[in-house]
């Protein structure tokens, strides 16, 4: 999958999108009380039918998401040679799919990606950029399908966390790492493990999945979206360190702005998670334009 645009972000050329991004503040955004299963957000103890089956997800991505297996997948996923298709064709491509660690939803995921869209752009309806961050935050999810590679939920989906350093006890289902072969490898399982003291999470291994994947995508192919959507992209699902705090410690100063802008993405990634549906005709066109302002397509 690629993304391919015609200014490099890193070179801080002028994007198509305006830079000057004004400080967002929660004023206007109103949590719901209960996700659609009736139970508060994230609450992975309640007894719903959701329960059993997520805990077998994380079992399964805590036990195989060790170093090696993400050094291999980067490399190999890194190489962007599989399908070419346009970013609403991946959209509709994840209508096919149901993310099996999420507690909160059973939703066909272009659901989410417009509800995440249009919530922020309710609130927010001048900063396009993080419209269509929230419409294609997920799309690295594309690796559950045969073209893509068709890998396992728990190599695509799921909370992520650093590989290469102590397991941090806040990760979701903390119990199953026992299992995983770094847990008593001396290289990996110390505080800092191969990474140093404010090294900057750029240079710290996550466990695979789609947020690394539509991270690679972007930065390869050089989007002009500005650092805090890839920041976003990167790290909407590194749970332990935006809700709990955790492995703070790795974080540079650039880390510490991209999470001010990820702590508030993340309040309508996770509550716009309801049943209210979307009209996806209507709100079609205006995505489609900002898709086209950046000449983004997947391959």
């Amino acid at each position: 999958m690629t993304i391919k645009v015609p200014i490099d972000h890193e070179e801080h050329q002028t994007s198509v999108f305006d830079e000057e991004k004004k400080e967002l503040i929660l004023d206007g955004f109103v949590a719901p009380d209960m996700n659609t299963f009736g139970h508060s957000f994230r609450d992975y103890d309640a007894d719903s039918e959701r329960k059993r089956s997520v805990e077998q997800f994380y079992k399964l991505s805590h036990i195989y998401q060790t170093y090696e297996f993400v050094q291999r997948m980067r490399k190999e996923y890194g190489s962007l040679n599989r399908v070419e298709m346009s970013i609403w064709e991946c959209c509709e491509l994840l209508n096919e799919f149901v993310d099996e660690s999420d507690p909160d939803l059973d939703e066909p995921q272009i659901e989410h990606l417009l509800q995440t869209a249009e919530a922020i752009r309710r609130d927010y309806p001048d900063e396009d950029w993080l419209h269509l961050t929230g419409l294609i935050h997920d799309l690295g999810k594309v690796l559950l399908h045969p073209s893509f590679g068709a890998l396992p939920q728990w190599a695509v989906v799921g909370d992520t966390f650093p590989v290469g350093c102590r397991f941090d006890e806040s990760n979701i289902h903390y119990k199953y790492f026992k299992d995983n072969p770094d847990f008593n490898n001396q290289k990996y399982n110390t505080e800092f493990g191969v990474y140093t003291e404010g090294c900057g999470l750029n240079n710290v291994l996550m466990s695979w999945g789609h947020d690394d994947y539509m991270y690679l995508v972007a930065k390869e192919n050089k989007t002009t979206l500005p650092d805090a959507a890839l920041f976003i992209i990167r790290y909407h699902s590194f749970y332990p360190l935006h809700k709990a705090g955790a492995y703070k410690y790795f974080m540079n100063e650039k880390d510490h702005e991209g999470l001010k802008w990820l702590q508030v993405f993340n309040k309508y990634d996770l509550y716009s998670k309801s049943k209210v549906r979307i009209d996806v005709e209507k709100v079609k066109p205006y995505y489609i334009s900002l898709i086209n302002k950046v000449n983004i397509y997947h391959s």
